[in-house]
Order: C-alpha cells, then structure tokens, then sequence
C-alpha cells in the first residue's frame, strides 16, 4: 500500500516528461509557432485532457525542464551544509547539480537557444530567472544571516551575479558549439565574479 502513492508521483513525473520531450521535438522540428496542442497530444499518444491536467500551455510544456532545474537548485543551495557562505552554497550547489545528472545534453542546448529566439518563451524564461533569484537570495539570505547593515545587498548581489555567470558561461558553451565541458566554463565564469564574496 505505501508503494503506490510513489509510484503515482512516478508516473505522473514520466507523463510531464514525455509531453516535454514531445513538445521541445516538434518545436525543434518545426518552430514553436506552428506547434500546437493537439500536434503535442498526438506526438506524446495521449489526450487533450491528460495534457491539460499537466500543462496549461505548449510554453508551459517546453520550459518543464528548465523550470524543474530552478527548484532543483534552490533546494541543492538550501540543503548545503550549514557552515558553508552563501557563494559556497551556490558554487557547491551547481558541482553538485552538475555531478548527479552530468553534463547537459543537445536537447539542454536546443531548448536554450530556443528560448533565445522566441519572444513568448524569452519573457517567460525572463520571469523564471528573477523568481529564481529571488529564492536565491532568500537561501543566501537565511544562510549568512541579516545581522551586518547591508546584508540584504550582498544577497542580492551575489546572486545576481552568480546568475549572471551561470548564464554566460552556458552562452559561451552554446557558441562553441558544445565544444568544452559546461561545467568547466561555468567555473570559469564563477572565479571571475568571485572575488568580491570570498
């Protein structure tokens, strides 16, 4: 009895990813613009219901990925260990990200410059970036404390500019065309702007 209610949120969790799977190809394959619904219901064999039941948009469908990697990471800095600083945290968190699922894929790639090019999806991508930090810099904030005048600065600084690094580094990776590992550019990009929270 207690194996089903996991095995319920395992199904449900392969469901999202087939239907993202099936949206990022069709998107791929064809420019999201002229993706629809009923194309991704079909590519994925399932109803238009059991994808309204996951997703309330083909953009919603698409950036499931990337969005499940934004609570992943929240989660990773706030489960780093307590004597760490907050920049420690969120180094740690991404080595620790990155070692558990490895180096992104093409797909990660594809859907990257993706989001680049389409303006609904670029928006969106937008607002989850700034949600993202917000939660960033409330981790780093219940990390380092609020104790010292300017503190809530410095949390948002560094993760601004731990974002902001992030973000290069998977452009520069992008435009290489895959060419160097993305963990080793991001480390790079990270003692570039680390000087200032050592």
């Amino acid at each position: 009895m207690e194996t089903t209610p996991g095995l319920r949120e395992r199904k449900k969790a392969e469901t999202r990813q087939a239907i993202h799977k099936a949206t990022l190809r069709l998107a791929v394959e064809r420019g999201l613009d002229h993706v629809t619904v009923e194309d991704i219901v079909e590519a994925a064999n399932i109803s238009r219901r059991t994808f309204s039941n996951y997703f309330g948009s083909k953009e919603d469908a698409l950036l499931y990925g990337e969005e499940q990697r934004i609570r992943d990471m929240v989660r990773a800095v706030r489960e780093r260990p307590a004597e760490e600083s907050g920049w420690q945290a969120l180094r740690g968190a991404v080595r620790e990200m990155l070692r558990d699922v490895g180096e992104p894929d093409r797909e990660w790639a594809v859907r990257t410059t993706l989001t680049r090019r389409h303006p609904s999806l670029l928006a969106r991508q937008l607002a989850n970036h700034a949600a993202l930090e917000r939660e960033l810099v409330q981790a780093i904030s219940d990390r380092d404390g609020q104790a010292e005048p300017g503190a809530d600065l410095k949390a948002r600084i560094m993760a601004a500019a731990f974002l902001v690094a992030l973000r290069i580094a998977t452009h520069i990776w992008i435009e290489e065309q895959e060419a160097r590992p993305l963990s080793q550019i991001m480390e790079q990009a990270l003692d570039e702007v680390a000087r200032p929270f050592h």
